[in-house]
């Protein structure tokens, strides 16, 4: 069988080389060289080692739980159990995590974990260790790599996915094939602060809604608490308030216990709102408190964080750092079952692009890499049956935007009062009115904004274009899909009470 895959983070990877070992023809498509993306910058590690005490079912408790009761049971059945396996082919593909001096591997913990099951590389550098590592497993077989081809569209015949339309240095280029496994991450560059690389822009998610595939949960976007105040944003891990530092307010007061107790180790959705409420009342950004660690300890065990925020004029074992949240990870994305299957006969999806109901609400800290390698070889080894009824556990997906709102377009289009269309412009609007903290008035708004913007638009030509226009049409999709969950769960929050509807 071929089968083209489009991304190179850990799920693409994954998915390239199990299809690959499997027989089938595989070609891999990314955005930009092979191994950019989230991956390589995730400093957090990977869930799923058990110690003494813990177990699988713990983590799928904890998932559960994190997830604000709205994950789905099977899927993360799936994802702890294959957890042992997926680390163990890791380790065989030469990712070196970190281990003790007797041999066994290092155990951490992070927030809404109950115990320390978290394997890193590098201290903080797991990611770019599982991207190369991968990476060099993918170079040395012989998988078709495409370098700097932007996804378009998805190719249709008879509802079914039969190959992909790229961008190529200027040209389009139609590729035909069995099946299509996207790959492509989140949309992070919705929001005006994000810790996603440049090219986080949605493209697999807009591509597969254009061809009809199934959504859900968009309106789960995860803030990261930790951001150094700092340009370019760069992300504190959570493992560092793992290890014991606090987060502070401008009288040094641990303020995260006044909304949870476990404080600065709840989950991400609290402590970034917590943050938030915090910094507007004092006027100034909170405090990142990792003085009590000392300065070997974190040279040792964070040698990333420690050179960056010396670089850039802190010093971190000295005093505390001022911190922000920023857009992280997307709950959401194109519906599947157990093994990536999307609601398009031929369409897989996997990683951040897919919705596998893993993550509920709120995702918890260190599945995500988890998830791509899990899944990821499970779409690999779904390929030989890629065209079955659609089996998903999952909920059904929202309405689409499209669909609710034809009647009012006309009334939108004119509204007027809005500012022009840039990409700067959409981030403030979806930072400002469907970021953190929502309300009814700011998420109607905001829908308003976006139609308007897209019946303005014109036709996408250069690859910034057609990421304009994927963020358009996540940023609608996504505050609608917001307005249409009524009450607050998990990383969906709403500021005020519901207001009457006009």
């Amino acid at each position: 069988m071929n089968v083209i895959v489009v991304g190179s983070g850990i799920a693409g990877l994954t998915a390239a080389l199990h299809a690959h070992e499997a027989g089938h023809r595989v070609s891999l498509v990314t955005k930009g060289a092979l191994g950019d993306g989230c991956t390589g910058f995730a400093q957090g590690g990977v869930a799923g080692v058990y110690g003494p005490g813990d177990s699988a079912a713990r983590h799928a408790a904890d998932t559960m739980a994190a997830g604000a009761g709205l994950s789905d049971a099977a899927a993360v059945d799936v994802l702890v159990d294959d957890a042992a396996a997926r680390i163990a082919e890791l380790i065989a593909r030469g990712v070196a995590f970190d281990r003790a001096p007797d041999g066994r591997l290092l155990l951490g913990r992070e927030a809404a974990h109950s115990h320390a099951r978290i394997v890193h590389a590098g201290g903080d550098a797991t990611g770019a260790a599982i991207s190369l590592a991968l990476v060099a497993a993918v170079r040395h077989t012989s998988i078709d790599v495409t370098e700097h081809a932007f996804l378009v569209d998805l190719l249709m015949r008879d509802g079914s996915v039969h190959g992909i339309r790229t961008l190529v240095d200027g040209r389009l280029v139609e590729r035909e094939t069995d099946a299509v496994i996207l790959a492509t991450g989140g949309a992070g560059h919705l929001y005006a602060h994000t810790t996603n690389p440049l090219g986080t822009t949605g493209d697999g998610i807009a591509a597969a809604l254009r061809a009809g595939a199934a959504v859900a949960d968009l309106e789960f976007v995860q803030f990261h608490p930790t951001i150094l105040v700092s340009e370019p944003a760069f992300l504190v891990s959570e493992a560092v308030r793992g290890e014991g530092a606090t987060l502070i307010d401008d009288e040094g007061r641990r303020f995260v216990f006044d909304t949870h107790p476990d404080g600065e180790l709840a989950p991400r959705d609290v402590v970034s709102r917590a943050i938030a409420r915090q910094a507007a009342a004092q006027g100034s950004p909170v405090r990142l408190d990792a003085t009590m660690l000392g300065a070997a300890r974190l040279a040792e065990r964070f040698p990333t964080i420690d050179r960056v925020t010396r670089e850039r004029g802190f010093d971190w074992a000295g005093e505390p750092i001022p911190v922000t949240p920023a857009a992280h990870y997307l709950m959401g994305g194109v519906v599947t079952d157990l093994d990536g299957r999307t609601t398009l006969p031929g369409l897989f999806a996997v990683g951040e692009t897919a919705r596998t109901g893993v993550h509920g609400a709120n995702r918890l800290a260190s599945n995500s890499l988890l998830e791509g390698a899990v899944f990821g070889a499970r779409a690999a080894a779904a390929l030989s049956d890629p065209h079955p009824p659609f089996r998903s556990r999952n909920r059904s997906a929202s309405p689409r935007l499209a669909d609710q709102v034809r009647d009012r377009s006309d009334r939108v289009r004119h509204r007027g009062g809005h500012e022009s269309f840039t990409r700067a412009a959409l981030q403030r609007l979806m930072w400002d009115d469907v970021g953190l903290l929502r309300t009814e008035d700011g998420l109607a708004r905001a829908i308003d904004v976006i139609l308007a913007w897209q019946a303005d638009a014109v036709a996408s030509a250069t690859v910034a274009e057609h990421e304009d226009a994927n963020l358009l049409l996540l940023a609608a999709e996504t505050a609608s899909a917001a307005r249409n969950r009524t009450a607050s769960v998990g990383a969906h929050y709403l500021e005020a009470p519901r207001l009457e509807r006009v």
